[in-house]
């Protein structure tokens, strides 16, 4: 094991170099790669065209079919009739023709009439002259110029002829029927190529008037002469709707999954068509898979990178943190692609896959941020290990599962880091998973037989209890190979049947109790500014086991004896007290103590000077020197460690001083870590000011709770009567 720490300690120096930890960071990427690589790897099919599938082939991929969206919206554009529309005011713009032509020839035939000779026994007779009535033929010149050219020019001289050679009561009655005959034909829809008929429909509705011969030819042929087309095509309405009809067609989709061709079917050009059109005809040059894998890997390395980058912990640390992230992960990915190699006809073999071993190590050797983000990534990379026998390159039914398998155990863990709570973690983890696996197999609506259901619950069982079961195993190793001191071992530490715990009780009973009170103080200062408690409390269980080596030189332990010291010279005492720092270091570390509990055991005074036993020099007469009399230190370099020499040095005070009163308590704490601030002994941690008024205010809430006054109960006056 020392070996092996000595190697992981020259590794951790590496990474001290940048080369060296971009060269950690492109070992991961590379295994990485070389574990997802098969599994993105597009599949070759050696398909021709006309000839026979030896399987069943589906798509790979969703993709839009162009060509067989363009015909369906082609054949849905051919369905859409030509839209025509009925020209209403051409059938009044050719009856208010025809109209007009009946009463222009009334008007003629009226004016006609008019001129008329007198009758012969008119006084006016004599004198007037005979007026001739006007001819037919002037009778037509008269209409024509009544009327347009084009009509002039269509309609017959016979018709004309027939016109005004009729009465106006004809004219009226004519006009009537043949008006009535055009509304007749012309209500209805008249193309192009029903004109003929049109006129053939006006000309037998005239034909039985009971006109004459003349007038009523003359109808029947202005009535074929007013009908004309009145349905006519809408170039923009068709186009309309034969765009609404395109727009209409969902767009034809191969999905994935989809059977594109069946066993023993033969590949004609449609089916090859698809096959290239889904991308698996020329898989053999295609890279667009490696780089989406190189980018998907390049995102959890840079998400690893952004966390030990902000990471507020001493570089060391930050160091040791990674390469046991590195370990962890790489364990966990070799574990995960050798399951993917077991060869049962279940996809969801990922299912056993132990993925909450990974996830508590880091919750309880780190802590639960860097956990999470390594579930993450390790859910991402099994639905990508585990696409096979999928059509999709992303197995999401196995993501989902190790996800939530890994989250389960971090927050079990939470605030419950004992040995004995990572097998409760295991069960409670196999429950998540049961339940996680049936939540996916029902949302399937699947039809699935007991031997199905009985490979599911055993799935679950053996990941959540496998993870507890390498949780334990592994702990102990990392813990001792990287030296983390986890909350777990802190816990561990403070069992007060340890054998250092148990050597400080029986050899030095007044240090222990010291050291439990500075326990309490110390605990309750760090909780307060959000530094760790628990390894402030263990550290001052064992920061004064120093003093076993000569307990008695200590005043805490002076029970009923003389203090030694009042017979030694200033110097001799000097090296007696300052020892016990150094000799409490020495002891932890040659009992493997974690070095953070080592660190609190040297550092806890700091380079304090020795006042008492200073100023007892200086009053003998010897020439000393004030650094002669200091703690070779070094100075407190973390917050637990200047609490805990804070809190020692207070807890000493006030039990020196005789019914201490509030006030007094807090003006002596703050006088203690006044004095510490000015002799320069918080100046290598990170404590601020504000956190050292909380720790001020938390010592003295915590000590008049201790040293609260008491009702002197009667027995107690007579005792002190009786005393004196």
């Amino acid at each position: 094991m020392e070996k092996l720490q000595r190697q992981l300690a020259q590794i951790r120096n590496l990474l001290d170099v940048t080369f060296f930890r971009v060269l950690l960071f492109l070992i991961i990427g590379f295994i990485l790669y070389v574990a997802m690589y098969s599994n993105v790897k597009p599949e070759k099919l050696n398909l021709n065209l006309f000839s026979v599938s030896t399987e069943a082939i589906r798509s790979p991929v969703t993709v839009s079919d162009q060509e067989n969206t363009e015909k369906k919206r082609e054949a849905a554009e051919s369905q859409v009739k030509d839209v025509y529309v009925l020209k209403k005011e051409i059938n009044e713009n050719r009856v208010d023709l025809v109209t007009s032509i009946f009463d222009s020839a009334a008007d003629v035939v009226k004016e006609a009439e008019a001129e008329v000779v007198p009758p012969e026994d008119s006084p006016e007779n004599e004198n007037t002259p005979v007026i001739e009535p006007p001819t037919v033929e002037e009778k037509v010149t008269m209409l024509k110029e009544r009327l347009t050219e084009d009509v002039a020019k269509d309609v017959s001289d016979t018709t004309f002829t027939a016109l005004v050679s009729s009465s106006a009561s004809q004219l009226s009655i004519a006009k009537d029927l043949t008006v009535t005959a055009i509304n007749n034909v012309m209500s209805n829809r008249i193309p192009a190529d029903e004109v003929e008929n049109g006129k053939k429909r006006v000309e037998e509705e005239l034909k039985f008037t009971n006109l004459e011969n003349g007038l009523r030819n003359a109808v029947i042929e202005l009535g074929r002469y007013a009908v004309m087309q009145n349905e006519f095509f809408d170039v923009n309405a068709t186009q309309e709707l034969r765009q609404q009809a395109r727009e209409g067609v969902e767009p034809v989709k191969i999905l994935q999954g989809q059977i594109i061709v069946e066993e023993n079917q033969l590949i004609n050009p449609e089916i090859y068509r698809q096959l290239e059109l889904v991308g698996l005809l020329d898989n053999e040059n295609s890279l667009l898979p490696f780089l989406g894998l190189f980018l998907v890997i390049g995102l959890m390395l840079l998400a690893v990178y952004f966390y030990f980058n902000d990471l507020k912990v001493r570089r060391e640390t930050k160091q040791n943190y990674l390469l046991l992230f590195s370990i962890i992960f790489i364990l966990s990915i070799g574990i995960l692609k050798g399951i993917s190699y077991i060869n049962i006809e279940y996809s969801e073999i990922g299912y056993v896959y132990p993925v909450a071993m990974g996830a508590m190590l880091l919750k309880i050797m780190i802590d639960e941020r860097i956990a999470f983000i390594w579930t993450v990534i390790v859910a991402l990379c099994a639905s990508i290990i585990f696409n096979e026998g999928i059509t999709s390159s992303l197995n999401m039914n196995v993501g989902i599962y190790i996800l939530c398998s890994g989250i389960a155990g971090i927050l079990f863990l939470n605030k419950k880091n004992q040995r004995s709570k990572i097998l409760q973690a295991g069960l409670f983890i196999s429950l998540i998973n049961l339940i996680v696996i049936f939540a996916l197999v029902f949302m399937q609506n699947a039809h699935y037989n007991a031997l199905d259901y009985t490979f599911y619950i055993s799935a679950a069982l053996i990941s959540g209890i496998t993870s507890a079961v390498l949780t334990i195993g592994f702990l102990p190793f990392f813990e001792a190979g990287f030296g983390i001191l986890s909350t777990m071992r802190l816990i561990e530490l403070s069992n007060p049947n340890h054998p250092l715990l148990r050597k400080i009780l029986t050899e030095a009973s007044g240090t222990y109790h010291h050291s439990v009170m500075v326990a309490n103080l110390s605990e309750s200062a760090c909780e307060a500014i959000g530094a760790n408690g628990l390894l402030a409390r263990v550290g001052c269980y064992y920061h004064d086991i120093g003093k076993t080596n000569r307990p008695q030189f200590f005043i805490e332990n002076q029970m009923n004896i003389e203090n030694p010291h009042d017979r030694l010279p200033p110097q001799t005492s000097k090296n007696i007290i300052i020892a016990h720092a150094t000799d409490g270091a020495e002891i932890l570390r040659k009992h493997k103590m974690p070095k953070e509990i080592v660190d609190i055991a040297e550092q806890h005074h700091g380079t304090t000077l020795l006042k008492f036993f200073y100023h007892k020099a200086k009053e003998s007469g010897l020439d000393v020197e004030e650094k002669d009399y200091r703690y070779p230190g070094p100075k407190a370099q973390t917050k637990e460690t200047a609490i805990v020499g804070i809190a020692d040095s207070v807890e000493a005070a006030v039990r020196s001083m005789n019914s201490p009163t509030p006030d007094q308590i807090e003006g002596l704490v703050r006088n203690i870590i006044a004095d510490r601030l000015q002799d320069g002994q918080l100046n290598e941690c990170d404590l601020t000011l504000k956190e050292l008024e909380i720790v001020a205010n938390t010592f003295c809430e915590t000590l008049k709770g201790i040293f609260h006054s008491r009702i002197e109960y009667p027995e107690m006056t007579k005792q002190k009567v009786k005393q004196a």
